[in-house]
């Protein structure tokens, strides 16, 4: 009755026979952590100028690079992209980037906050128009309800 020591039914591993199965655990694990990561930071990244846009019905203008936008708050400051600038400045440091990214047919959107007065949107508006930018989209939020 003593157990014999060979050729049993367990096969027994030697130390250098190399590991047939992958472990796809850790891979899972760095998987799940980025989602989570990319979860969170996505919405950051389309922090802007915070403007109150006004609604409309109109459809969206597609585009496959980011846009130059430039937007005007509640207390009338005029900013491009996303760094304030005095109005006077604003055809000059256009044109210089535009310049910089291929033309002049690059399209420019105007954010305007809805209570903002009609004049100031319209200040900037007659600048771009006035230094040969043609490509000029005001921005809106599609209307909700009735």
């Amino acid at each position: 009755m003593g157990m014999s020591s060979g050729g049993g039914g367990h096969r027994h591993r030697r130390r250098n026979e190399v590991m047939s199965q992958i472990n796809v655990t850790p891979m899972v694990d760095v998987m799940l952590v980025l989602l989570i990561i990319f979860m969170v930071s996505a919405p950051l990244l389309t922090v802007g100028v915070p403007i109150d846009l006004p609604q409309t019905q109109a459809k969206s203008l597609d585009q496959d690079k980011e846009p130059l936008t430039v937007s005007v708050n509640l207390q009338g400051q005029v900013f491009l992209q996303n760094s304030e600038i005095p109005i006077e400045e604003l055809v000059a440091k256009l044109k210089a980037v535009t310049e910089a990214r291929g033309g002049f047919d690059e399209r420019i959107y105007v954010r305007g906050d809805r209570k903002v007065d009609y004049g100031t949107v319209m200040r900037v508006m007659g600048r771009l128009s006035s230094a040969g930018f043609r490509r000029v989209a005001l921005v809106t939020e599609v209307e909700q309800g009735s």
